[in-house]
């Protein structure tokens, strides 16, 4: 005789989470944030984002991202086997966006995951907290080699929300990263603004200026060329994001 199928029901009372539940035990831990103090370069919970001397001059929306821990402090990926801490490496920031830490998983044990990829998530590590989280990334990318293309700040960002399997997704890589503070971050004030575009603007009104408008379709042949390996890199190279 086969062995009796359990029904259904049975099944979920013992094993499906009640994710507003979890939500909520969630919430009652996470302490309050400071203020966002751009003088002081705190930027809790954030994704912080400059542009890149050269890079930035012809490609004026490429630049270096970094992201920061619960009370602020900037934490970015600056070169091979070097994190730093406390500001970012290029600059000071010139955008930021703050995450919800709401839509992070911090799972207690693997039945306890509120993100749908709750195997995938605990393969790739997970954290306890948001700080918890940056740590680990931390440990992991201070042990590797800086590549512009596959291993950069970008990487080390989408790394952390891995592990944070924030808003519920472990698919972040470099491109995603930078969609997402370029269109919903927010400038810290207007001199980020000239700082950002103003080398840009330059450039080219020199570059016309000297060369005449083909200056412009060499532009526009170096942004597509770069944003190409860029999505190339994110898309079709193996890396552990």
């Amino acid at each position: 005789m086969l062995p009796r199928r359990l029904p259904m029901m049975e099944v979920d009372g013992r094993y499906v989470i009640d994710r507003s539940r979890a939500l909520r035990v969630i919430r009652d831990d996470l302490w309050p944030l400071e203020e966002i103090d751009p003088t002081k370069e705190k930027f809790p919970c954030c994704l912080v984002w400059t542009p890149l001397p050269v890079v930035s001059w012809l490609a004026p929306f490429i630049g270096h991202v970094g992201i920061c821990r619960e009370d602020g402090t900037i934490i970015d990926f600056s070169g091979s086997n070097m994190i730093n801490v406390g500001n970012l490496t290029y600059g000071a920031v010139a955008r930021y966006y703050q995450l919800d830490r709401l839509q992070c998983c911090f799972p207690p044990h693997l039945a306890g995951h509120t993100c749908k990829d709750g195997y995938q998530h605990a393969e790739f590590g997970t954290a306890v907290n948001w700080d918890d989280a940056l740590r680990s990334s931390t440990c992991s990318y201070e042990h590797r080699s800086f590549n512009p293309f596959t291993c950069n700040g970008h990487s080390f960002v989408a790394n952390c929300l891995n592990r944070l399997s924030y808003g519920g997704s472990m698919s972040w890589n470099m491109v995603n990263v930078e969609v997402l503070i370029l269109f919903k971050g927010h400038w810290v004030d207007r001199s980020s603004i000239f700082r950002s575009f103003m080398p840009f603007i330059a450039m080219v009104c020199f570059g016309v200026s000297m060369v005449g408008w083909e200056f412009l379709v060499g532009i526009l042949s170096y942004f597509l060329l770069l944003a190409g390996c860029y999505l190339l890199a994110a898309y079709c190279v193996k890396d552990d994001y």
